[in-house]
Order: structure tokens, then C-alpha cells, then sequence
């Protein structure tokens, strides 16, 4: 996705700083909340929302792009009372992931609307394969879990292939998630237009058994 470039953007991303700690790992010092991730939080309408409805997790947002990140920073703090103290973002890619936090430290991963790298040549760098899968495993703890949601149908049947041979237990598995009987979704803003067009959403949940 391209994005333009915002105006005044160093200004407006200095009013945000306080949100990007340079050690995420650590941002909410001793606590006994687990932590949950999202990877790739767009606009950040998805990790806001969830994160003022658990109060009794942590969570991090983690996004490449500088400008969406700053759009996602932005929409939390313009809530009322500010960002929740539970949520805090990470500029930087999802191949670094396994640096950036502890063996076991995280409960779950959200993978929501992830680029699908159509292309067969570029596989590795979807974040369900199995190499990324590794990664994840060893910053989550023993049952935590991946949810995943895709408006791509080709993603999704790679990722279902890609869990399976990496071991993980699937459950909760959806192949049209807004004519299902889930319930509690939350929808990010990406899930809201494709939705509109009536286009399927699918999803699973991926539950750590190593």
C-alpha cells in the first residue's frame, strides 16, 4: 500500500513519541498482564478498539510504514482521556520480531489483512510461513495463540497448509467470518471496505502446542 506523504509529519509524529518506545519489550515494566501483538496495525482502528476492551492485557502495535503508524498513534490518542495506558506502538519490520521480545513473553499475535505477496517467488516473506511461524514460537508461551484474518483467499489457504506443517492447532477456522456465529469481532479499517463489497472474510485461530 502506498501512502502519501503526511504534511507537517515530523511535527506530528513528535507529538506521538511518547507512544514508540525504543524498547518495546519493556515499555510496561513488571507486570503480570500478558501481553498481545498486533503485526502490521494500519490505521489502528483494530488495536485501539481491542485494547480499550481488555484492560487486563498489555499490547503492542507494530507497523512498517511511518506514516500509517502515525495515523494509528494519532486515532488512540484522539480517544477520550488519551491512548490507553495498555497500548503502545513499534515502528520497524515484522522480520525482527523474535529480536524485539523475550522467549514466551507474548500471549497472542493478531495478523490482520497481511500484505499476501501474490507472487510464488516471494512466499517466504508472507507472515504465515512457517519460517515467520518459528519466529513467532519461540516469543510465545506455551497455548498462545495467532488469530489471522485475510480477504485473501489464496493467503488463506497457504496459511492453513503453513500452520498444519509447523504443528499448530487450528480452531474457530471461518471462511466467510461476517456470515458466521463469531462473535466479538472487531473490525479493522481495511476488514470495513472489503466487507462493504461484499467480499468474504476468512479467519482462523493457530494455538502454540510446542
Amino acid at each position: 500500500m502506498r501512502v502519501r506523504k503526511k504534511r507537517i509529519g515530523e511535527r506530528r509524529l513528535a507529538a506521538c513519541a511518547h507512544l514508540l518506545p525504543a524498547d518495546p519489550a519493556h515499555v510496561f515494566g513488571e507486570t503480570d498482564k500478558p501481553l498481545r501483538v498486533e503485526i502490521g496495525c494500519g490505521k489502528g482502528r483494530f488495536i485501539t478498539e481491542t485494547a480499550v476492551g481488555n484492560p487486563g492485557y498489555n499490547f503492542i502495535a507494530v507497523e512498517l510504514v511511518t506514516d500509517v503508524i502515525m495515523l494509528a498513534m494519532e486515532k488512540a490518542m484522539a480517544l477520550e482521556g488519551g491512548c490507553p495506558d495498555n497500548l503502545r506502538f513499534y515502528s520497524g519490520n515484522a522480520d525482527r520480531i523474535d529480536e524485539l521480545f523475550s522467549a514466551h513473553s507474548i500471549d497472542r499475535i493478531y495478523l490482520n489483512f497481511s500484505d499476501p505477496w501474490p507472487k510464488a517467488r516471494h512466499a517466504k516473506r508472507r507472515l504465515t510461513y512457517r519460517g515467520f511461524l518459528q519466529e513467532y514460537r519461540r516469543i510465545m508461551g506455551e497455548n498462545a495463540e495467532i488469530f489471522f484474518k485475510t480477504d485473501n483467499r489464496g493467503l488463506f489457504e497457504f496459511s492453513l497448509n503453513e500452520f498444519c506443517a509447523d504443528d499448530w492447532k487450528l480452531s474457530n477456522i471461518s471462511l466467510d467470518l461476517h456470515n458466521s456465529d463469531y462473535e466479538g469481532n472487531i473490525m479493522t479499517e481495511y476488514e470495513e471496505k472489503f466487507s462493504s463489497r461484499g467480499m468474504p472474510i476468512y479467519r482462523l485461530e493457530a494455538r502454540n502446542r510446542k
